[in-house]
């Protein structure tokens, strides 16, 4: 299985264990997959976060508000299923 493989059923089995009412952080996805070298996988993380997020399986928001993955942004953000 390739990381990206593996970060991507991450993101979408810990969004969907916390349930439509609560989110997670990319490095939740990142932590369960890269250990201790989670932090190498964050841009991935983020990355297939915002692919997802263009697919509708996720919703990907900062302090509450819904974000385009199309428009550029930076910063903490969480992860919600849809």
């Amino acid at each position: 299985m390739s990381p990206n493989a593996d970060l991507r059923r991450a993101i979408l089995a810990l969004s969907r264990e916390r349930g439509p009412d609560k989110t997670i952080c990319p490095s939740d996805a990142a932590r369960a997959v890269g250990g201790e070298q989670w932090r190498d996988l964050m841009e991935d993380a983020r990355d297939l976060a915002r692919e997802l997020a263009r697919r509708g399986e996720v919703e990907i928001s900062r302090r509450g508000e819904v974000l385009d993955p199309d428009v550029p942004w930076r910063g903490p953000v969480r992860i919600r299923a849809r």
